[in-house]
Formats: C-alpha cells, sequence, structure tokens
C-alpha cells in the first residue's frame, strides 16, 4: 500500500512538472489578451512566431549540452561568424542566384559546426569545464567575425534568399516551421536513439556511461556540435530575415537561449528535461517580450523582468531536484 501511494505521488509530480510550464505559457497569453488590445491579432500572433525562431532553433542545439551537465556561451558569436561566412560566400561574384545560396548555407552552416566540434574536442579531451572553454570561443568567433567582415556589415543577398525569411504558409512563418521541424528532429534523436539515452545518461552519471564501456568523449564531442550546428543554422535564418550579415549579430543571443532551455525545465545539472520544454520556454520569452512592449513598458523594464523569471525558474528547478530526492 506504501509503496502503490508513493508512485502515485511520484507519478502526479512528474504530470505536476511536465504541466507546470504549459500553465505558465497560457497564462501569459490570457494574461496579454485581456490587458492589452492586439495582442491576440494574426499579424502579431505572426510576429511572436518570428521573433522567437533565432532564440529556438540555438535553444535546441543548448538543449543537447545542457543536459550533458555543460553550457555553451558561445552561440551567439558562432552565428555572427557563420553568418559573416555566409555573407562572403552568397556575395561571391560570378555566382548564379541558386549556387550562391546553396553555397552559402553551406558555408554557414559548416562554420557553426566546426566551431561546436571544437568547443567538444577541447572541453571533453582536457576535461576542462565548458564554460571557460566556450568564453573563448565566444571571443575568438566574434574576433574572427570582425576580421572576415572587415567589421562591415554585408548585404545586397539574392532576391529569392530574401523572400525566404519573410514567406508564410497559412499566416505561419516558413523559417518558423524551419524551428519546428529541428525540434522534432532533436525530440525523435534524445527519445529514440542510443545517441539520446547517452545524452541522459552522462547527464545522470558520466561514470556509470563510461564504467558501461561507452566514449563519454564522443558523445560529448557530438552534443557540442549540434549545438554548433544549430548556431549556423540560426545564422541563416538571421540572414534571410534580416538581408544582412553583421559581424556584431547575436550579442546576448546565448543568454536568451540559456533562459529557454532552463525556463524549459532542463536541469542545470543535466540529465533532466527535454526539447519539448524547450520550445515552451521560447514561447514563454517571447510572449513575455511582446506583451510587455504592448503594455508600453520600457526595455530596462522588460530586461528586468526577463531576469526575473529565470531567476524564479532555476530556483525552482532547485527546489524540484532537492524535493525529488527527498521523496
Amino acid at each position: 500500500m506504501t509503496t502503490t501511494t508513493s508512485n502515485a505521488g511520484r507519478s502526479f509530480r512528474d504530470l505536476i512538472n511536465r504541466a507546470g510550464i504549459g500553465m505558465a505559457l497560457l497564462g501569459l497569453v490570457i494574461f496579454f489578451s485581456v490587458t492589452t488590445e492586439h495582442f491576440l491579432t494574426p499579424n502579431n500572433i505572426t510576429n511572436i512566431l518570428t521573433q522567437i525562431t533565432i532564440n529556438l532553433i540555438l535553444g535546441v542545439g543548448m538543449t543537447f549540452v545542457i543536459l550533458i551537465g555543460g553550457i555553451d556561451l558561445s552561440v551567439g558569436s558562432i552565428l555572427a561568424f557563420a553568418a559573416v561566412i555566409a555573407g562572403k560566400a552568397i556575395t561571391l561574384p560570378g555566382l548564379g542566384p541558386t549556387e550562391a545560396i546553396l553555397l552559402a548555407i553551406l558555408a554557414g552552416v559548416l562554420a557553426g559546426l566546426v566551431c561546436g566540434l571544437l568547443n567538444g574536442f577541447l572541453s571533453a579531451y582536457w576535461s576542462i569545464p565548458s564554460f571557460i572553454i566556450t568564453l573563448g570561443m565566444l571571443n575568438i568567433a566574434r574576433g574572427a567575425a570582425l576580421q572576415v567582415s572587415d567589421a562591415q556589415t554585408i548585404y545586397a543577398f539574392p532576391k529569392a534568399f530574401e523572400q525566404f525569411g519573410s514567406a508564410l504558409i497559412f499566416g505561419i512563418p516558413l523559417v518558423f516551421l524551419l524551428a519546428l521541424a529541428l525540434v522534432g528532429i532533436a525530440w525523435f534523436i534524445l527519445n529514440r536513439t542510443v545517441l539520446g539515452r547517452m545524452i541522459y545518461g552522462i547527464g545522470n552519471n558520466e561514470e556509470a556511461v563510461r564504467l558501461a564501456g561507452h566514449s563519454v568523449f564522443r558523445y560529448k564531442m557530438i552534443a557540442f556540435s549540434l549545438c554548433g550546428l544549430t548556431a549556423g543554422i540560426a545564422a541563416i535564418v538571421y540572414m534571410a530575415r534580416l538581408n544582412i550579415a553583421s559581424p556584431i549579430a547575436g550579442i546576448g543571443f546565448e543568454l536568451n537561449a540559456i533562459a529557454a532551455v532552463i525556463i524549459g525545465g532542463t536541469s542545470l545539472n543535466g540529465g533532466r528535461g527535454s526539447v519539448i520544454g524547450t520550445l515552451m520556454g521560447a514561447f514563454i520569452i517571447g510572449v513575455l517580450a511582446n506583451g510587455l512592449i504592448l503594455l508600453g513598458l520600457s526595455d530596462f523594464m522588460r530586461q528586468m523582468i526577463t531576469g526575473v523569471v529565470l531567476i524564479v525558474a532555476v530556483v525552482l528547478d532547485q527546489f524540484r531536484a532537492r524535493y525529488g530526492r527527498a521523496a
């Protein structure tokens, strides 16, 4: 009887943990719908979906890194570097529009992947905290972006590339659908593959994974590589949306991505969380920012409120962890 009650209590807590983020998002939507006039208009909903796209893409990659107990502070700078590389490629003389676009996508995504690979290799091989390695990469990638572009913004992209950034399908931005596709792929990897099980396993007990004969080094490399890859994809979306490749793009984007992951319920200690939670976290940040603008709050107040939400999310995460252990 005691065991049954304990299992029922644990199942109830798990349900509350999963539903809590959705309830918070629903509460925000209801609040801003009541307090503002234009929140639920089709144009504003489209704006929200467009605005959260880049953060969601970065958050997908960040989820893998945080699940293994790491952190990546360099994704904003990697985005800028990948955008500059792609911008250089797309404006090469003598290329047709299609060739230029394909070359830019390949170059940008590859640049992000290489940066992520370096982060993973240095952190895993030398057992250096990822905080330090990615902090270094933050400066390296930003400096490289400025050097390659000569600190100049790159623009004048093919028309078809610009149209991709503003295209709508039944009122939904095409770039947001791309982000959703990445969420779906990440969900499948984390829940239906050996790689996903190893990612969670390393976050829960790295030594146990090593003693079981699995290469912790390889899976950490993959996690950071995926984070760099998504930064490269986000760079392409950024270029398509704004029609520029700027070496100062992405400043602070890493903090927003980390916030989306943590607010979505992924533990900073690793081993617990989901990419669906990251999706919800990105929505909460986007809805909160949009609603506060409609309420007429200043940039300073919006930053303060977003910071408070992040701190509350981290405190709740620690509370859930302690409560779960006590139970």
